[in-house]
């Protein structure tokens, strides 16, 4: 599949071996020696920078992140907080091997039990397979909080490199992406600022692009069901690009859920029996993801409506789940293997020059599949 990488804020296509690189981030002494100078974001931050600028002794701002009896609480608290605020990573490789790294790939996934995020870490492992390297995982539950303290025990390790889905972080791990001197890369989505490399499809797009072909095809009176509201970015921003496209034609939806639990079967066949009991009058109803489609098409065959002649249905990831039921469903193939498999390449390139590299931003494009239910 093409590829693209941005170049000074221009799209530049590139072959099927990888994207052209943006210019490297600079990296300038932390500190300068004076804890008044604001530290460079890249650089890997040291304990002697967290004593620095804590104001204590080496030895003291160890024993504090330790959590010895023998430092006050006061002390402990202001090192914890420095800390965190600056990025800072304990190492946990002891003595000599305290500069090297492991043999380990993080991946940092929202969720397992989903059927989005195992065929990603399917690409990953089935790249690293005849490497040294293997992956292992963290799972953060959507929640940015999880995510933060997961990548820091995960970091404190010295991984080769790290994969981490979406772009939303809190501060204190963007701060430890950028300083973990190992290649990052954020995959999944690329509508935002990336921490370093980045592999990804535009979820805006995939949004306005599905709406596009839903009023192309004659639908006016629709419907938006989505999960994991707010905590899931990427289905936001395709709701977001969704309705933008359906205004840009003069358009609004009839009805929509923004569910806050997970996606299931039952939720969709559930979501879609209110929602048609609300507006009796709905002709397509746009999923957040297939899981729920099918839902919706379980709610419809049991009913007796017909899809797509009483209301059409569409939802995104091209799940495998989507295979062998009684009518194809209209979804968008999220190249979600492709980013696993181009995410570890990143980070294998990475490892056989011996340089973290310049950030590379690859954008994927999904294509939709029509089925039989728009």
């Amino acid at each position: 599949m093409l590829g693209f990488a941005v170049i000074d804020n221009e799209l530049t296509s590139v072959n099927a071996n990888g994207c052209e690189n943006q210019a490297p981030f600079s990296a300038a002494p932390c500190g300068g020696g004076s804890s008044s100078q604001p530290c460079d974001m890249t650089k890997k931050l040291l304990l002697k920078d967290v004593a620095l600028l804590a104001g204590v002794s080496e030895m003291t701002a160890s024993r504090a992140l330790r959590g010895a009896p023998d430092v006050s609480q006061k002390t402990r608290a202001k090192v914890e907080e420095i800390a965190r605020s600056h990025g800072y990573v304990p190492n946990r490789i002891a003595g000599s091997l305290s500069s090297q790294s492991v043999n380990l790939v993080a991946v940092v996934v929202p969720s397992l039990n989903s059927f989005v995020f195992p065929e990603v870490l399917s690409g990953v492992s089935a790249t690293l397979k005849d490497s040294p390297l293997k992956p292992v995982v963290g799972i953060t539950g959507y929640d940015l909080e999880e995510e933060e303290e997961v990548i820091r025990e995960m970091l404190s390790w010295r991984p080769s490199g790290l994969i981490v889905a979406g772009l939303e972080h809190t501060e204190a791990t963007r701060l430890m992406l950028q300083r973990a001197d190992i290649p990052v890369v954020e995959v999944m989505d690329v509508d935002g600022d990336p921490v370093g490399h980045c592999v990804g499809i535009s979820h805006l797009e995939a949004g306005r692009a599905m709406a596009d072909l839903i009023l192309s095809r004659g639908y006016r009176r629709i419907g938006f069901i989505g999960t994991k509201m707010p905590q899931d970015f990427r289905a936001r921003k395709r709701f977001d690009g969704f309705i933008d496209a359906l205004a840009a034609q003069g358009m609004t939806l009839s009805d929509h859920d923004l569910y806050s639990g997970d996606s299931s079967i039952l939720t969709g066949r559930q979501l879609t029996s209110q929602m048609l009991a609300r507006s009796p009058d709905m002709d397509c109803i746009y999923y957040s993801s297939d899981v729920m489609s099918v839902g919706g098409l379980m709610h419809c065959l049991a009913e007796g409506v017909s899809v797509p002649d009483d209301v059409a249905l569409a939802g995104f990831n091209n799940l495998q789940l989507l295979q062998g039921l009684p009518l194809d469903l209209a979804t968008t193939d999220a190249c979600r293997r492709q980013i696993g498999e181009r995410a570890a390449q990143i980070i294998l390139q990475a490892r056989q020059s011996g340089e973290v590299g310049e950030p590379v931003l690859e954008i994927l494009r999904p294509t939709i599949s029509l089925g039989a239910s728009l």
